[in-house]
């Protein structure tokens, strides 16, 4: 598989969904395969929360590839002998592409809070300038999980005649009060330590402990991403062997997870990117600017396909359901298809159980 990292500069500003312009910005993005003479094999993943334009590969001296690396590659479900991947990191996240750490041209000072709320459809706005920028009109496919599902949807309503299938994975129309919740403990957390400085931290401060802010709230992000099902069957109600069961601070097996990936994380991802996007994740509602959900959907001209999991309480089933519901009342029920996982992992099952979808995403692709 061929697998090249870009960045992408425009010097034209990007008029922000909140009325704010950003001017200059950069995007970083991943390619892998080939694009084809005539530009009709594009294929657009688009990445979660905490994701990259990493998706699949490994480069040298990589601990571990991709995060969708068991999705895309050669002869797998999203072929890369066969199609042209894409994978745009977003604006306002911390892996190159500008956000609230990237300087203010032309001074040497950082955005930090100064950088402007961001919302979805910016991230979709700046994605589609640059396949612009890259002659690519048509593209095969849009497939996105979580709040690269909202991207997904946001493209379909935006862009109607953009992509011929649209795959929208464990995602929503509109998040709901249980979502930001959540996110609320997470923001907080982060804006109350006393090492976020009002924003004003240096990262090489993280860098060898972590952000405590930002790992307390990761853990109880993290909780959202699994089900009570998953975690029994991870961890039971096994404790750590060397912590004694009567010590105060001894750890159950659980335990121990939470605080291994919310200070691991913690120690690489920028908490004010954190807190940008979730704020992006939480006013995302496909039907903003328009008059219902009905009419957002309307738009619709893509082949749409949704795909929820059984056991997902970040972002439930039937908020999914909804819009197929929907646009079959309003009769496009020729353009959409709903697919449930029987899956009770949780949220995360659309980047930990493959198997369970992948066969159906590369049916749909086959198309």
């Amino acid at each position: 598989m061929k697998l090249q990292t870009h960045k992408a500069h425009f010097s034209n500003p990007l008029y922000l969904e909140s009325g704010r312009i950003l001017e200059p910005y950069d995007l970083v993005y991943e390619t892998y395969g080939e694009l084809n003479d005539e530009k009709s094999n594009a294929i657009l993943v688009t990445h979660a929360l905490s994701g990259s334009h990493h998706a699949a590969g490994r480069y040298e001296g990589d601990r571990k590839p991709g995060w969708w690396d068991g999705l895309i590659g050669d002869g797998k479900a999203i072929d890369t002998q066969r199609f042209f991947v894409i994978c745009v990191n977003v604006i306002g996240s911390c892996y190159g592409s500008t956000g609230p750490m990237s300087k203010m041209y032309p001074s040497e000072k950082r955005y930090r809070l100064r950088f402007p709320v961001i919302t979805v459809k910016d991230m979709v706005k700046a994605q589609r300038i640059l396949l612009d920028r890259l002659g690519i009109d048509r593209l095969h496919a849009i497939v996105g999980g979580s709040m690269g599902g909202m991207q997904a949807l946001r493209f379909a309503v935006e862009y109607p005649s953009l992509a011929r299938h649209t795959i929208a994975l464990a995602a929503t129309h509109a998040t709901r009060p249980w979502a930001i919740a959540f996110n609320k403990v997470v923001q907080e957390a982060i804006v109350k330590d006393p090492k976020f400085k009002n924003g004003e931290y240096d990262p090489k401060d993280f860098a060898q402990e972590g952000f405590v802010g930002l790992a307390v709230g990761r853990m109880a992000g993290h909780i959202s991403y699994l089900s009570p099902e998953s975690m029994d069957r991870k961890f039971d109600r096994a404790y750590v062997e060397t912590d004694g069961l009567f010590e105060l601070f001894g750890k159950f097996q659980v335990e121990r997870y939470l605080e291994y990936n919310g200070y691991g994380f913690s120690k690489w991802f920028d908490p004010l990117s954190y807190l940008y996007i979730t704020k992006a994740i939480n006013i995302f509602d496909i039907s903003r600017g328009y008059d219902s959900l009905s009419e957002a959907l309307r738009r619709i001209r893509t082949d749409l396909h949704l795909i929820a999991f059984k056991r997902d309480l970040l972002f439930m089933p039937e908020e999914m359901k909804e819009i197929e519901t929907v646009m079959k009342a309003q009769g496009q029920g020729h353009l959409v298809r709903y697919y449930e996982v029987d899956s009770d992992y949780g949220h995360d099952a659309f980047l930990v159980e493959l198997d369970k979808f992948s066969h159906y995403v590369a049916e749909v692709l086959d198309r």
